[in-house]
C-alpha cells in the first residue's frame, strides 16, 4: 500500500511547479511577472492548496501581486486540472512568503552586530 504522505508531498510539489512554470510563461498580467511560488501545502483532505509566493519590491508591488495571484485563481486551477490526474483540483489560497523578510532581518542584525563588534575588538 501506498504512503499517503509520500502522495501529498509529490502531489504538493507538482503543483508548486505547474503554478510556477504557469505564472512564468503563461500569466499576460504584469503583476504577475516575477511571482515565485516557493511552496505548497495541502490540507489533510487535499481539497486545499496553501501556496507560498514571493515577489521583489515593495509592500505595494506584493499587493499587487497577491490581487494578480486572487484573479489569475480560476486560470491557474483550470490548468492544473489540465496537468494533474487527481480526482479533486484543490481549492488555492495564496499567502505571502515571509522567509526571505526573515532572512534578510537576520543578515541585517548580523551586520550591524559586526559594525558594532569588530574582530580583534577586546573590550
Amino acid at each position: 500500500m501506498r504512503d499517503p504522505r509520500l502522495r501529498k508531498a509529490r502531489l504538493e510539489e507538482t503543483i508548486r511547479e505547474v503554478l510556477s512554470s504557469l505564472l512564468l510563461r503563461e500569466a499576460k498580467d504584469p503583476r504577475l511577472s516575477g511571482v515565485v511560488i516557493s511552496a505548497v501545502e495541502l490540507s489533510g483532505d487535499l481539497r486545499q492548496a496553501k501556496a507560498y509566493f514571493s515577489v521583489f519590491g515593495d509592500a505595494e508591488r506584493e499587493r499587487q501581486a497577491a490581487e494578480g495571484l486572487e484573479q489569475a485563481k480560476g486560470f491557474l486551477r483550470a490548468e492544473l486540472r489540465r496537468h494533474l490526474k487527481a480526482e479533486t483540483i484543490p481549492e488555492l489560497v495564496f499567502l505571502r512568503d515571509k522567509g526571505y523578510e526573515h532572512a534578510d532581518r537576520v543578515f541585517q542584525i548580523l551586520d550591524q552586530l559586526k559594525k558594532e563588534h569588530p574582530e580583534g575588538n577586546d573590550e
